[in-house]
């Protein structure tokens, strides 16, 4: 399932700080896992991902650094992103707001159970009091 611009907007930045906390790589590693651990649904290509690690650099919330790949993997030089002081304060303040998202979708019967498009109990349309 591909994720509309807007909803990617929000969560590409988020998901890309919270890779990079747990240490430094390099956007095509980013790339990968971003495909993988999310199962494909915030999947992104090179147009999406480099001008968002640019812009979450500009505002110093990551920081770039040139260095060589391991042997096994060519030994070539490649950018890689990690995580600033100020992107993990940024990221904390995220995680508590998607927290609480999520805490009101759920609510809603939109996440978890009886998310299946039913109305949950009380929240029925139709008839009045």
């Amino acid at each position: 399932m591909r994720i509309e611009r807007e909803l990617m907007r929000g969560a590409g930045p988020v998901a890309v700080l919270k890779l990079l906390q747990h240490g430094p790589q390099y956007g095509y590693q980013l790339a990968e896992a971003l495909n993988a651990r999310t199962e494909g649904v915030l999947d992104m290509g090179q147009s999406t991902l480099y001008p968002m690690l640019y812009n979450l650099e500009a505002k110093g919330l990551i920081e770039g650094f040139v260095k060589d790949a391991p042997a096994a993997e060519g030994g070539r030089e490649r950018k890689y992103y990690k995580l600033t002081p100020k992107g993990r304060k940024r990221l904390a303040k995220e995680v508590r707001q998607w927290q609480a998202v999520a805490g009101a979708m759920s609510g809603l019967g939109v996440l978890g159970p009886g998310a299946s498009g039913a109305a949950p109990a009380g929240l029925a349309m139709g008839g009045g009091a």
